[in-house]
């Protein structure tokens, strides 16, 4: 059987080669909380995209700084008013 600090090293590992990470995943490789990633998300332009995931480069490119371009700053799907 796995350890569990085996598990957890092995998952972080895997989330660093992955190039879309779900939302958790996202939490876990920025170490932020999640009102911090969707305050830094909203500020970067980072959006999900329509399967519900997020795009490595983009959060990388959050988190270094970097200005984001238009095409990305443009939301993938659209809010629902209610």
């Amino acid at each position: 059987m796995i350890k569990r600090d085996e598990l957890i090293t092995m998952r972080a590992i895997a989330i660093c080669f992955k190039p879309f990470l779900k939302p958790e995943e996202a939490l876990i490789y920025c170490n932020l909380g999640r009102t911090q990633f969707a305050k830094k998300c909203e500020e970067a332009g980072v959006y999900k995209n329509n399967n519900g995931y997020y795009k490595r480069e983009e959060i990388d490119k959050m988190l270094s700084g970097e200005a984001l371009s238009l095409s990305i700053l443009v939301p993938k799907h659209k809010l629902k008013v209610a």
